[in-house]
């Protein structure tokens, strides 16, 4: 990460003056305007930055929001180029700024200082890099305090609180070079970026953005799901751009709106006339009862939308339309329009929204003989894309925050469909910012409200792993060793005198999983004693941070954790196996037992061979066991194939084809609160269907070779693309007669090891492809 770079630039922000609002958040609008001669062979790039948030307009075409999310200690700027928006004459910057202060409605992964700033470092240039003008925040730059938007405090979720907005009070067209700024008060420069001696530290420690910018685009809604309009309304189709909805003066309409799947975007409304009008609007996933039951989501009829109300209270404006667009983006499925036309009638032109999200480029594909897979495939891609923006989301309407369970697994998933670990390495790197004194991890990051689950310090380690094993980046993995350290040590030093990981301090949570039968201790087996799954999820991540340290030139190292895992695996054997059951309880002094504790067992090592196949097929066929959930689902689909059992693993699918019939276009976040529809530790299909089914592996160091081991299962074919960091390797295999036929190729030379259905080898060298057969196993031929 870039440290002090010189700026030029200062961080300004507005003088308050005795009668302004300074209550609540604030909402500061900024402008600049410049003169140009041949704008089109003029180039401006800037760097942008701001507490909390922005939009920078130029010219009033939007160019850029921002910063990327960070922490008190990394605060991002964005470089951008903005010569395509220049033009001969007058020009202008327009910049909205939006700061959260303490105690007020805001994002819980947003982190502020204690006022807000913006900085905008720019240089206009002539085609051989000469120097035309300078356009640095300074006194030069005009700003306007907000008083028309009432951010309004809310407990339905912590993404950011509704927006209560006066919009006769909103400055309109104010990102347009003609708008009339002379009221305008001069900005106040609040602090230079760079100290020169001494070594103090500014409120924002400026980082270059590592992620590329959010993408945005126009998107209609599909359908209307529900109206009511009292007399003299008109409506037209939900995807008009023109005069959708008409109201007579003192006219009511409620309309309910299917944008077709759950999605992220900022909503917008184009509007004329109407002045003293007030629509009410809310977001929503999906449909439920009164009581809250949620069934097929899309079934309005008599069920009801749920999320927090706001409101826009018309402006009426005599001259152009008047617009109107949420300053953070909106999650939903479906929209709630709640309108009452003032004295004179109103046109709600357009209602739609600004999709928004992280440009994630699919890269992989997959096709089978069961067609139930398909949506499978399209639902998770769905999800993972809507749970990726400036982090990896938990949930994008309920939280938005990041935590490292669900990262390593939305990492994982990106990976193996598009190759991309721009998000994964800053959310590697963010984790690893949130190191406690003590040496435990936040179990989510950036956020205002710290949280400690200690297994999800295990999860970040395993995710350096993973990060490793698929590029091979020896540098960037050596570099978190000493958090890695840190980590493992905090465990180490909770080993009683039985040879387990006590219980954690009180005040810590050890969730593992939603679980029915863990309800009461919300997700934890047992709130008392070590936990057999932590155990043995430590001893796994002692033999990953060992595969690191082997990896990056630490040896000594390495074998200190292959032995400390050893340890531990002798001591749950000992304290926490059942003879009697063949089964590993979930704690030494506890006679109960769960799917968990066997997954954990045979992906540690705990169990091997033959014994680690007994155990995975006992854990599929106990009905008495308590079942994973979707998180855990994928940890279940591991063990299976590590135990050598994935033919096993094809029931299981049942479990998201009942969420498709539910109508869900995203997956859920348990089986057991239906909380989220949208969580995407649930995209499991996405690493399966490439990784088991399709078969396409790493064996060895960043794709060093490639193993190709296809599970067919009861599938008669499968075809599609696994995304390596080498480019996609392409894999289709046919069951025809009882003859298994592959067909591989994207290998682009890397020698690749394929595993055939009878347990034959084959090794390709050189080659960009080949083709394989073998009988499959009990057929006769």
């Amino acid at each position: 990460m870039e440290e002090n770079k010189a700026w030029e630039a200062s961080w300004i922000w507005t003088e308050r003056n005795r009668g302004e609002r300074a209550d609540g958040n604030e909402l500061v609008y900024f402008r600049k305007t410049f003169h140009l001669v041949d704008a089109y062979a003029a180039r401006l790039v800037a760097e942008v930055s701001a507490d909390n948030r922005y939009r920078l307009y130029v010219n009033g075409v939007s160019a850029s929001t921002g910063p990327a999310r960070g922490d008190l200690r990394t605060h991002y700027y964005e470089t951008i180029d903005l010569s395509a928006f220049l033009r001969d004459g007058l020009n202008t910057l327009a910049v909205k700024v939006l700061h959260y202060k303490e105690g007020e409605p805001r994002p819980s992964a947003i982190p502020s200082a204690h006022t807000g700033a913006l900085l905008f470092q720019g240089r206009v240039t002539d085609p051989h890099g000469q120097e035309l003008l300078r356009l640095d925040t300074d006194e030069s730059w005009l700003c306007r305090v907000d008083d028309a938007i009432a951010f309004l405090p809310e407990s339905y979720t912590c993404v950011g609180g509704g927006e209560s907005v006066e919009g006769d009070r909103l400055p309109h067209g104010w990102q347009e070079t003609e708008f009339d700024d002379r009221d305008w008060k001069r900005a106040v420069v609040i602090a230079r970026t760079h100290l020169e001696h001494d070594g103090f530290l500014t409120p924002w420690q400026l980082t270059a953005r590592t992620i590329p910018p959010m993408f945005e685009r126009d998107r209609a809604f599909v359908t209307v799901t529900r109206a009511e309009m009292s007399p003299g309304a008109v409506m037209r189709e939900a995807s008009s751009e023109r005069e959708w909805l008409r109201l007579p003066a003192h006219g009511k309409a409620v309309v309910e709106l299917d944008a077709g799947e759950l999605t992220t975007g900022y909503l917008r409304m184009e509007m004329a006339g109407g002045r003293g009008s007030e629509i009410r609007f809310l977001c929503s996933e999906g449909y439920e009862s009164e009581d809250g039951v949620k069934g097929v989501r899309d079934k309005a009829e008599g069920n009801v939308l749920r999320g927090y109300l706001e409101r826009y209270s018309v402006a009426g404006r005599m001259a152009g339309d008047e617009v109107y667009e949420t300053f953070l983006f909106r999650t939903f499925r479906f929209i709630r329009f709640e309108v009452e036309a003032g004295g004179e009638p109103l046109v709600i032109h357009r209602a739609y929204y600004r999709e928004t999200g992280y440009p994630l480029e699919v890269r992989a594909s997959f096709e089978a003989s069961d067609s139930s897979l398909g949506p499978l495939w399209d639902v998770s891609v769905r999800t993972l894309q809507r749970c990726m923006h400036e982090g990896y989301y938990d949930c994008p309407f309920y939280e938005q925050l990041q935590y490292s369970m669900d990262t390593r697994l939305q990492a994982m998933f990106t990976y193996a469909i598009s190759g991309d670990d721009r998000l994964a390495r800053k959310a590697i790197y963010e984790f690893h910012s949130s190191l406690l004194p003590g040496g435990m991890l936040l179990s989510r990051y950036p956020s205002i409200q710290p949280q400690v689950i200690p297994g999800f310090a295990l999860y970040w380690i395993m995710m350096l792993y993973d990060h490793l094993l698929y590029y091979g980046d020896a540098e960037h993995a050596a570099r978190y060793r000493p958090t890695v350290d840190a980590v493992l040590d905090w465990f180490a030093r909770r080993i009683g005198g039985d040879g387990l990981v006590g219980a954690a301090p009180r005040g810590y949570w050890s969730y593992v999983d939603w679980v029915k039968e863990w309800e009461r201790t919300r997700g934890v087996p047992s709130s008392e004693g070590p936990l057999t799954v932590y155990n043995l999820m430590y001893a796994d991540a002692l033999e990953k941070a060992a595969f690191i340290n082997e990896a990056t030139g630490r040896q000594e190292i390495a074998r200190e954790y292959r032995g400390r895992a050893k340890e531990i695996l002798a001591a749950v054997n000992a304290r926490c196996r059942s003879a009697e059951r063949g089964l590993y309880r979930d704690g030494p002094e506890l006679e109960s037992y769960s799917q968990h504790a066997q997954i954990w067992a045979i992906l540690s090592g705990a169990v091997h061979g033959q014994e680690a196949s007994e155990l995975a097929k006992r854990l599929m066929e106990d009905s008495s066991l308590p079942q994973v959930s979707y998180s855990m689902a994928f940890f279940l689909f591991r063990a299976l194939s590590s135990a050598g059992r994935y033919d096993l693993s094809f029931a299981l699918w049942d479990r998201w084809r009942d969420q498709i019939g539910l109508h869900l276009t995203t997956w859920l976040e348990d089986p057991v609160s239906q909380r989220s529809d949208c969580h995407a530790w649930g995209a499991v299909p996405l690493y399966e269907f490439t990784s088991e089914i399709l078969g396409v592996k790493p064996d060895g160091i960043g794709y060093e070779r490639i193993r190709i081991e296809p599970r067919p299962g009861p599938l008669q074919w499968a075809q599609g693309q696994a995304v390596t960091p080498h480019g996609p390797v392409e894999v289709a295999w046919r069951i025809s007669e009882g003859e298994f036929r592959l067909e591989v190729a994207g290998l682009r030379g890397r020698s690749a090891d394929v595993r055939l259905p009878d347990g034959t080898v084959r090794r390709v060298e050189g080659k960009d492809g080949a083709e394989f057969a073998c009988r499959m196993p009990g057929s006769s031929g």
